[in-house]
């Protein structure tokens, strides 16, 4: 179900058209601020489970914004860079922790409990996909799109926002580049994140 290859070169297209268009904007509305620190929250996940971002001081935190029914995040986890947990960016170092957080709105696309948890199930997720239906951290970060993605380093200050690279539904021109990774490896590194800001990509969250 989640992770159908029945996507058409035109329908590719037009989606990363439209992709491209909604990611053009900046965090200008948001809390979020780039060598900030990033807005605090206390979201259940989908086993009802309260996560805070808090309980992850101390360790860098990738935070991935999500939505089952979004085709951009069928793609990553359905057959792209996610599809893999032991490839996924960080995920063979401890010091990593990755989060997902569903802003989709009551009745509006990827909404529910029931939909998220089979989602995970089906993709084999392995960190924990947080519920955000009011919207409030999703507005609090200036999440635009599914994916959009943040990370957060050990000091509790936002580094990173923007896509998770450069191919969206595995189309890029020129190299590949997975700005998630290349951040992670900047900071392992001890530098700073040489690409802090990057355009995201995928479809609007569904406030």
């Amino acid at each position: 179900m989640f992770g159908s290859r029945s996507h058409t070169s035109l329908v590719r297209a037009l989606l990363l058209a439209t992709a491209l268009i909604l990611g053009s904007a900046g965090l200008a509305s948001a809390d979020a601020v780039l060598g900030q620190p990033a807005p605090a929250f206390e979201l259940k996940d989908v086993d009802g489970k309260t996560v805070k971002l808090s309980d992850f001081r101390g360790k860098t935190v990738v935070i991935e914004w999500f939505n089952p029914g979004c085709p951009f995040i069928k793609y990553a986890h359905g057959e792209g860079p996610l599809k893999d947990p032991a490839k996924r960016p960080g995920g063979d170092r401890a010091d990593v922790v990755w989060l997902a957080i569903n802003s989709s709105a009551s009745g509006k696309q990827g909404h529910g409990v029931a939909l998220n948890k089979r989602a995970k199930a089906e993709w084999k997720i392995p960190y924990p996909v947080l519920i955000d239906e009011s919207g409030t951290v999703g507005r609090a970060y200036g999440a635009k799109t599914t994916p959009h993605m943040y990370i957060v380093d050990v000091k509790g200050k936002l580094v990173y926002h923007g896509g998770l690279d450069n191919a969206p539904l595995g189309r890029g021109k020129g190299k590949t580049e997975n700005f998630v990774a290349s951040a992670l490896a900047d900071l392992a590194a001890g530098r700073s994140v040489q690409n802090a800001e990057t355009k995201p990509y995928g479809c609007s969250v569904k406030y």
